[in-house]
């Protein structure tokens, strides 16, 4: 139910509704930040591990364990993990601030980003790139690597 006490789109409250989009609000505002294999915690960018140690950013799942953070959701820094903490939700239920995942193959997913709407997702990609917006769905890299989306 929203404040007026009517149904929210999908069966949802409109306080979930609120916490997915202060989620996508947190990662914009990491929009250019350096990719740092094992960096970010609730707080926010951090120096890495292995070849993330010198350089403070995020790795992908860190960026969106810190997002959620700011919506009052704990989750694991791990891309695998996080798949399985939530709800499953179908392309066609996609909505801001769920968690979609890509690649892996038969084993745990190994990328991770935040959906914002119309097939655009926030993402912090590989080792010397920056969190950036990418339309997974035109892209023919993601789109064809794609696994699945949960909501936390």
């Amino acid at each position: 139910m929203d404040a007026g006490g009517k149904e929210s789109p999908r069966g949802t409250t409109a306080t979930e509704i609120e916490r997915g989009q202060i989620a996508v609000n947190a990662a914009l505002q990491r929009l250019g930040t350096p990719f740092s294999w094992g960096g970010g915690s609730p707080e926010g960018p951090t120096k890495g591990i292995g070849s993330g140690r010198e350089t403070v950013g995020f790795d992908c799942s860190g960026l969106v364990l810190h997002a959620w953070s700011k919506a009052g959701v704990r989750l694991g820094h791990y891309t695998g993990t996080q798949f399985r903490q939530g709800r499953r939700v179908s392309t066609a239920e996609l909505r801001p601030g769920d968690l979609v995942f890509f690649g892996g193959g038969f084993n745990d997913p190994t990328h991770v980003g935040l959906y914002l709407g119309d097939g655009v997702m926030v993402h912090a990609p590989k080792s010397g790139d920056v969190v950036k917006k990418t339309d997974f769905l035109k892209s023919p890299y993601y789109r064809t690597r794609y696994r699945g989306a949960v909501r936390p």
